[in-house]
């Protein structure tokens, strides 16, 4: 998938969800997600963290999280939860339509793989559909082993090692990853795909 096509979905995607997320009332907004510990509020707050946060305000999460990825964007995204709204955090997330601002050190692949993974990882457990294009879902799967830091697929017990190119059409399943969530640990049993048969 090319960079302009991806684009296009990531901001498809970035409505679809923020259509969703308008929709929700407080008990749904506190379900937990498919991110172990994250709820369906954190995760929400998560998504507009790569477009509007400049390397200072990384720099500064990173040396308090002590050179940690995972707990850098795990309190990076539980203050940004804290200090907004609902109606900012569906406000954050639609500003992020047409933005094609990277987070530092990040590709154009990585806001594809945040929409498709995290928006299944809000959407599922409130039992919602968010359907990302099923080239979409191949190609952030592929990312995922291709970019290996900070997933590191091959060292995980469980999650999407594969997606069938042969499902095609509404009933496709989008990727979830039961070992790692981007970068938010998802062991929930329920993590993974529906698969067919």
């Amino acid at each position: 998938m090319d960079k302009d096509t991806s684009w296009r979905i990531i901001d498809r995607q970035r409505e679809a969800l923020s259509d969703l997320l308008e929709t929700l009332d407080p008990a749904e907004w506190s379900t937990p997600s498919l991110c172990d510990t994250w709820t369906v509020r954190d995760v929400a707050a998560h998504l507009s963290l790569a477009a509007t946060t400049g390397v200072g305000t990384a720099l500064a999460y990173l040396v308090k999280a002590r050179g940690s990825f995972d707990r850098m964007i795990r309190e990076a995204t539980l203050d940004r939860a804290r200090e907004r709204s609902d109606t900012q955090i569906v406000a954050d997330l639609r500003g992020t339509v047409g933005s094609r601002r990277l987070a530092p050190g990040t590709f154009w692949r990585d806001p594809l793989l945040d929409i498709v993974v995290h928006g299944q990882d809000i959407a599922r457990p409130l039992g919602r559909r968010i359907d990302p294009p099923p080239d979409a879902a191949h190609a952030a799967v592929e990312w995922v082993w291709r970019r290996r830091f900070p997933f590191f697929p091959g060292r995980q017990r469980h999650g999407v090692a594969s997606w069938p190119r042969t499902w095609t059409g509404p009933e496709a399943p989008a990727p979830s990853f039961a070992g790692r969530c981007s970068p938010c640990s998802s062991s929930r049993p329920d993590a993974s795909p529906d698969w067919p048969g």
